[in-house]
Parts: structure tokens; sequence; C-alpha cells
């Protein structure tokens, strides 16, 4: 199916200090980091559905055929604010493979699962959800963190603005920028992966999704229910949506 998305992409090398780890508190940043050469990147994506039905299938996204390497998800914290703002914080656990040349420099029996932490926040009031997630293990080797920001379209109501952004950095001297280089290359594709998720989401809450086979006896029909709708399965069928 062809993509319709809208997307623009940037990364560059610089030094600075990376986002601020909590969407709770504010004035809380890392400092694992600080001083090192980060890798940053930036897209932006046009989802073509409402930002009501993109906060809806944000919390259904797992599981689903295209994110196998998540393995779990737990809610720790929820809360809803005075301002009627939603606080969620969830812990998430990933797989990812490493390459050959990384299994030479690390410990066999080093952890192949990555704990993640994601923050989010759902404001209804400006139609927002921002999240910030970040690995908590095996920071030596790799810190990548992200936000993301779902927005409602100012012009399209029916469009969703979604701006994400990474910065992914590494701590082993010597070969910091090929960690650099694989951390972005395996986070793009994980990216590819979370939007087909996302879209496999809005596909099962539209009711676009696959079903199941009728039987037998509630396909056998009468000829003249036949003849009725010949000229129907003879047009061509609606294909599900496509939304980012």
């Amino acid at each position: 199916m062809e993509s319709v998305a809208s997307e623009s992409t940037h990364h560059s090398y610089h030094r600075q200090d990376k986002p601020k780890k909590s969407a709770f508190r504010p004035t809380a940043c890392t400092s694992a980091g600080r001083g090192r050469m980060v890798k940053y990147f930036s897209n932006d994506v046009d989802i073509r559905t409402s930002w009501d039905h993109v906060v809806s299938a944000f919390w259904q996204r797992y599981p689903n055929p295209f994110s196998t390497h998540v393995l779990t998800e737990d809610v720790v914290f929820r809360e809803v604010t005075a301002d009627q703002r939603l606080l969620s914080r969830r812990l998430l656990t990933k797989t990812n493979r490493m390459p050959r040349w990384a299994e030479f420099l690390f410990p066999s029996n080093l952890s192949r699962s990555v704990y993640i932490v994601e923050d989010s926040v759902v404001d209804p009031v400006t139609k927002s959800l921002t999240t910030y997630t970040w690995n908590l293990n095996h920071t030596t080797l790799m810190t990548v963190e992200e936000r993301c920001v779902f927005q409602e379209s100012e012009d399209r109501p029916a469009f969703t603005l979604l701006r994400r952004e990474a910065w992914i950095s590494s701590g082993v001297y010597g070969f910091s920028r090929p960690i650099q280089e694989f951390g972005l290359a395996r986070f793009k594709s994980n990216q590819v992966k979370a939007m087909k998720g996302l879209e496999y989401a809005l596909s099962n809450l539209h009711g676009e999704a696959p079903q199941r086979q009728p039987c037998v006896r509630d396909t056998v029909k009468t000829a003249t229910e036949k003849a009725k709708t010949l000229a129907s399965a003879a047009a061509p069928q609606k294909q599900p949506q496509q939304y980012v």
C-alpha cells in the first residue's frame, strides 16, 4: 500500500545537554550523558486521523505484529492533575540483538533485554500528547532518549502532527561514533515498526482489522441474492485507510 506520509528528517552531531528525563519533574535532567558527543535526530510526520483517535490507539499499540521486540509493558504510575492532564509512567522491556562487532567488546552474559521508562502527559485542553523515553540499563554502551509530541493540527483538525526527537550517546571510549551510528540506524528501524504498530491499532479502532472468515452456512445464499450482489462484487473493494 502506498504511503501518504509527509515526513522530514534531520540528524547531526553536537555537544549538548540531552532533554529533561521526566515529564513529571521538569527540573530533573540526565547526568550520564553530559560532556558526550550526542547524535541528534528529528523528524516530523503527518498522521491522517484525529488526535482523539491517535491518543486512543497510543494506549493500545501493544501487542502488535510489528513490535515483537517489545516483550512487556507495565503501568507503574498514573494520575489526573487538577488541570485535567493525565500523567503516566510505564516500564517496557524490549530485546534488541547486538551487532557482531559489539559481541567482541562486551561480556557474553550481558543481558539482551533493555528496560525502558516512558513518561507521558496527555493534555486535553491543548490537544497534545507528549512522551519521554529513555533506557535504564546498558547506559555505558549507549543511551537513547526520545521525546515525541502528538499535536492536533490547527488548520486541519482531522490530522495529527507528530514531532519526534532523539538524543543518542555512548560512553565507550574510542568507539562512541560507530556505536552512535548503529544506535541511530536501530532507532530508525524501530520507529518504522512503531508507526506501523500505531497504524495497526488505528485500524483496529476503526474496525478495519482483518475479520475471521465466515462459516459455510453464512455464505450460502439463494440465486436471487447472488444475482443482486454480482454488480457490487465486481466493483473495486475499499482498501483499509492509510493513516501515516
